[in-house]
This record gives C-alpha cells, sequence and structure tokens, in this order.
C-alpha cells in the first residue's frame, strides 16, 4: 500500500495512501466520505520497514515486504471488523454485524498466515478498537469518529474501507510469490468485493443515496458493483444485504 493518492483534506485515511500510488488520475474523494493524505506514507511506511525488520529474522523464507504485508492486512482487517462492530452497536443495522463476522474470518485468515511463518501477531493482545500501528490507531479514531454522524455516513465509510482495502490487497498480491499468500489475499479481496456491493445497495435502500467512488477508479467500481456476489469459493465473502447472510 505505497502507492500515494494526493488529496488532502479532511481526514488522513493512512490506508489509501499506501495502496494507492499511481491512481492520480482517479476522482478526487467527495467530502462526505474519508480522504487521504502524505501523513501515511511518511509515518507508516517507517513503522512497516522497522517493523519488517525486526520480523525477517524471524522466518527467513518471507521477504521485508511479504512480512510487512501481512502484518499490515492483520490489522487493517481488524481494523475494518472494529469498526463495524461499533457501526451495528451505533446503528443496529444487520449489514454492519453480518459483514464483521466475515471480516473476523478475514482477520483469522492472515493470522493463520503469521502463526504458519513465525510472525508475532500485532493484534494479539489487542482489544477492540486499539491497534499496534500508531497510524492505524489515528485512523480508526478518525473513521469511528465519521460513522457516528449519522447512518449514511457509516455506510459510506463502510464503502470506502472497502475500496481501500481492495487497494491494498491488490499491492500486497503483487509483493509475493507464495501460493498460500496470494490465495488468502485474492479470497480477501473477492470478499471486500461483496462487501462493496452489499454496502452501497443498503445506502440506497437505506437513504435514497447514490455512493460515489472516492479511491477506485470509476471503470474499476463500476465493474465490481455490476458484477454479480462472488461466491466463497472464488474468494472470502458472501454477499450480504440489510440482514442477509453470513458467508465468508
Amino acid at each position: 500500500m505505497k502507492k500515494i493518492i494526493k488529496i488532502t483534506t479532511i481526514l488522513s485515511i493512512s490506508l489509501a495512501a499506501i495502496a494507492c500510488n499511481g491512481n492520480s488520475a482517479q476522482a478526487p474523494v467527495p467530502p462526505d466520505l474519508p480522504q487521504a493524505s502524505v501523513i501515511r506514507n511518511d509515518v507508516s511506511s517507517n513503522v512497516e520497514t522497522t517493523t519488517a525488520s525486526k520480523y525477517s529474522t524471524v522466518n527467513s523464507s518471507l521477504s521485508d515486504e511479504e512480512v510487512a504485508g501481512l502484518l499490515f492486512m492483520r490489522e487493517e482487517e481488524k481494523l475494518a471488523h472494529d469498526l463495524y462492530v461499533s457501526f451495528y452497536e451505533m446503528w443496529g443495522l444487520p449489514i454492519f454485524q453480518n459483514i464483521a463476522s466475515s471480516e473476523q474470518t478475514h482477520m483469522d485468515s492472515v493470522a493463520f498466515l503469521l502463526e504458519k511463518y513465525g510472525i508475532p501477531d500485532p493484534a494479539a493482545d489487542n482489544p477492540s478498537g486499539i491497534f499496534s500501528d500508531p497510524a492505524l490507531q489515528a485512523l480508526y479514531d478518525q473513521l469511528l469518529a465519521q460513522g457516528r454522524l449519522s447512518i449514511s455516513d457509516a455506510l459510506k465509510t463502510g464503502a470506502a474501507v472497502e475500496e481501500i482495502d481492495i487497494l491494498d490487497l491488490r499491492e500486497r498480491s503483487v509483493q509475493t510469490q507464495l501460493a498460500d499468500i496470494l490465495q488468502v489475499y485474492n479470497n480477501l479481496e473477492t470478499g471486500s468485493r461483496n462487501h462493496l456491493r452489499a454496502f452501497v445497495s443498503v445506502l440506497e435502500k437505506q437513504t435514497g443515496e447514490d455512493y460515489t467512488p472516492g479511491y477506485l477508479t470509476p471503470e474499476d467500481y463500476l465493474q465490481i458493483i455490476s458484477s454479480g456476489v462472488e461466491n466463497a469459493g472464488q474468494g472470502s465473502g458472501g454477499g450480504y444485504g440489510q440482514g442477509g447472510p453470513n458467508n465468508n
């Protein structure tokens, strides 16, 4: 996630600045969505490099990039999970509870790889809303505040998180050739595409609003939204309507 979307306004979404470098031609993030800044690149890239170097001696079969990717994705999936649990408590929409359950499966998938490769889990002892990466901690706090504003803001925040997650996973996937890591990343991306479709659908049903993508290109977003729900055999994540089933 080392690509930077050059947007500097309301919120400093740390995830997007790594995921979206080279996507500066995309449409700007609308003002009611979380927005990116170069803070993520300046701070978290240093955190990742230091953390990866720390853990690279644990398992020399992985590159620093592969280690950093697993560590980051573990906490990114936790961020999504913890946000959606909080949004469900705030607003009571079943979509948040359902997708939070899926994010727990995503977290567990990455945790399995960390254990397999002997890499300490940065999220192992952290309660909900607490993160080892300070940039992710700041991001979580900002997104939580955004989702408190209204049901519409919570749904838009969820959709934005899934957009960012898709880009993060694509970036991480090109940094490894290991089949097990690629399989997990591909599964998680499938889940994120399903989650994005679900948030957009429920936003329209609940508020009558159309969602404007802030991180994916318009073409990529349209392709995802116009496609049907992808089954679990293709990846991790089912289709979630307002009270849909919980397929991971």
